[in-house]
């Protein structure tokens, strides 16, 4: 597996359970997976980058990515594709380099200019048949935390990262 440079992840349904709520006065509210912050840190600490990428456009986004330090936060992004076309061109990443997370049709066309596709467990079929790993958690239950720990198992980066972050041995 190369060097991922970029790993770009949706919100609803691959970092929440793709339940939207709304309270009484109309603000939408998400339920985010705290358990995913460990991947977040840990593939910062290797160099990745991360980018939240979302159709949709919410305060609970805004807030939650925040305080994760994503490098980029893109939300209402209509058409994904060629967002991610011309961020990749002007950013010198090229396919191998690109990673992506996500869980439903409206990110397939997306994931197919990542080299590495990860998925939760609940993903559509169609996600499913094109990704490299599917995590066996359910998005908004650290199915994030699973692929990226799983990314960086497999270049032997997850145990120093983690030992750097938190001061543990594992």
């Amino acid at each position: 597996m190369n060097t991922i440079k970029l790993l770009v992840v949706d919100v609803d349904g691959t970092m929440t359970d793709a339940g939207i709520y709304y309270d009484q006065n109309g603000n939408e509210l998400k339920k985010f997976c705290t358990k995913d912050a460990a991947g977040f840190f840990a593939a910062r600490r290797v160099g990745m980058k991360i980018m939240v990428l979302t159709g949709r456009e919410s305060e609970a986004t805004t807030r939650r990515m925040t305080e994760m330090k994503v490098d980029y936060l893109y939300q209402n992004v209509k058409n994904k594709v060629k967002f991610l076309m011309k961020f990749m061109e002007e950013n010198d990443i090229k396919k191998e380099e690109l990673g992506y997370i996500g869980d439903d049709l409206n990110d397939l066309p997306s994931m197919l200019l990542a080299g590495y596709v990860g998925c939760p467990a609940d993903s559509c079929s169609e996600i499913k048949e094109i990704a490299n790993y599917v995590s066996p958690v359910k998005g908004g239950y650290g199915a994030v935390r699973d692929v990226i720990e799983h990314i960086l198992r497999e270049t032997n980066q997850w145990s120093d990262a983690v030992a750097s972050i938190y001061g543990i041995g594992i």
